[in-house]
């Protein structure tokens, strides 16, 4: 064993960070932050937009500042940081295995773990687009990776596969670069991005975006030379006679992001199919005692100022469980309240709630399936009990709710919750 902390941080992203800090901040003292990049900052060093920080700092930062702000806030603490540090296993008794060239192969015993390795983009193979195998086809992130970090043009014809914000980013940052981005293509008949990001990226610089479409060939020898689009029908199968030529040198997929929860995993943590993160109560624990998960580990997000408070609650629990001894696992099966998906609503964060267990109110998360242009109702039912309900305006895939529930409205429930959309009354 090679030395023990009260709590060890894996991920130095945003989440990480703000885990670690608010857990410095509530009491404690030996603090350990494992990241396996060669700097801290997480995906957000190579995000030079900005809009971030509108939010949790009340301007509008690019991402290394936003980044920048915490790495000097935790630098002005006692945390230790280990970079360029790859950890291989959590054990069920909070051992965490690390290895890198500079110390080898260490074992640390944590007292309590945040979980927040962010996530990772999903690559053509994972969906299966057909064609050959040429060069000049990136995921989105990788050819921003390219493009900011190592100062490499990717390409001069782009067409974009997927509406995600990182592509839509893309769109307009290779725009900006010189080279010509064809077309956004979605297969969806929503876009996956912000509103402000469809705004801003494509409708500013004229550049196309084709819902219910998708690439069904890509044409080239030893790199990219044609992609060929084609509208999909309800079934989601081509319909003959919508094709479209792209000549491109450049295909960006922007096909959505996977939490990176391997080690999650490994640790036999109970795990949610819909989120494809960890079920977590509502202070982020797990359902291993004293293990916490938090940020894109979780649930992907679209706002890095909800990762910030994803994490600091994260931290906070994590506190807690050393300082007070507070353990979601002790809590009785009738005190936990299970939140459950309903109509048109595709998962929720927390996924359990222990009532009696915090103060103030629970931040709830999700998502919708379908574009909402006319007002809906957001519902909060036990059974036929309705505890909560308000109004959006306006309700899409691509930008996660929030609700606040309250130690009052969940004062009587003793079962399941289901939150859903319903239409205004």
């Amino acid at each position: 064993m090679n030395a023990s902390y009260e709590l060890i941080v894996i991920g130095a992203g945003p989440a990480g960070l703000a885990a670690a800090l608010e857990a410095w901040n509530k009491g404690l003292k030996k603090i350990l932050v494992v990241e396996r990049a060669k700097e801290a900052g997480g995906i957000l060093m190579q995000c030079i937009h900005n809009g971030f920080g509108l939010h949790h700092f009340k301007e509008e930062l690019t991402g290394p500042e936003y980044a920048g702000r915490f790495i000097d806030m935790v630098k002005e603490t006692g945390i230790e940081v280990k970079l360029d540090t790859m950890v291989l296993e959590i054990t069920h008794d909070r051992q965490v295995h690390t290895i890198n060239t500079e110390d080898g192969y260490c074992i640390y015993q944590a007292q309590s773990i945040v979980l927040a390795m962010g996530c990772r983009e999903r690559t053509r193979g994972a969906i299966g687009t057909p064609g050959t195998r040429p060069a000049g086809i990136y995921t989105a992130g990788t050819a921003q990776r390219l493009l900011n970090i190592e100062g490499y043009m990717v390409g001069k014809r782009v067409l974009i596969l997927g509406s995600g914000d990182i592509g839509l980013i893309m769109a307009r940052r290779m725009t900006l670069e010189g080279a010509k981005v064809l077309a956004c293509v979605e297969i969806m008949p929503y876009s996956g991005g912000l509103t402000r990001n469809i705004v801003q990226c494509l409708e500013d610089f004229n550049i196309p975006l084709y819902l219910g479409h998708s690439i069904v060939d890509i044409k080239g020898d030893k790199r990219v030379e044609k992609a060929i689009v084609m509208k999909l029908g309800p079934d989601r199968k081509p319909i003959p006679g919508t094709e479209m030529e792209f000549d491109v040198d450049t295909i960006l997929l922007s096909v959505g992001l996977i939490p990176e929860n391997e080690l999650t995993q490994k640790a036999e943590i109970t795990m949610d199919p819909r989120t494809k993160g960890a079920v977590v109560f509502e202070n982020r624990e797990t359902s291993l005692p004293g293990v916490f998960a938090c940020g894109n580990a979780v649930h992907v997000h679209d706002l890095v100022d909800f990762v910030t408070e994803e994490g600091e609650i994260a931290g906070t629990g994590a506190a807690e469980f050393v300082l007070k001894n507070k353990d979601s696992a002790k809590t009785s099966d009738s005190d936990i309240i299970e939140l459950v998906n309903g109509n048109d609503v595709g998962y929720t964060v927390p996924q359990k709630i222990r009532k009696g267990s915090f103060e103030g109110k629970v931040g709830v998360y999700f998502r919708v399936r379908s574009v909402h242009k006319e007002p809906a109702m957001i519902t909060v039912k036990e059974g036929d009990k309705e505890v909560y309900s308000v109004k959006r305006n306006h309700l899409a895939p691509g930008e996660m709710e929030r609700i606040d529930l309250t130690p009052a409205m969940l004062a009587d429930v003793k079962g399941k919750l289901t939150v859903a959309i319903e239409p205004v009354k």
